[in-house]
């Protein structure tokens, strides 16, 4: 099985410990690269997410 290259809204939800409006707002605020699947779903760049994520502290 290859390796997981996108996180769920849910998935940010779990990792970051935060609301669902929270996840929607980082979104908006282009804080990493996400798609807009034609049913609506948002999948976001697990290497934009991580490399945020990482610089967070810098």
């Amino acid at each position: 099985m290859s390796e997981k290259r996108c996180y769920t809204v849910q998935e940010l939800q779990e990792i970051l410990g935060v609301s669902r409006p929270t996840i929607y707002n980082l979104l908006k605020q282009k804080e990493f690269r996400w798609i807009q699947l034609d049913d609506g779903k948002y999948r976001i760049s697990k290497k934009s997410f991580d490399d945020w994520l990482d610089n967070l502290e810098q």
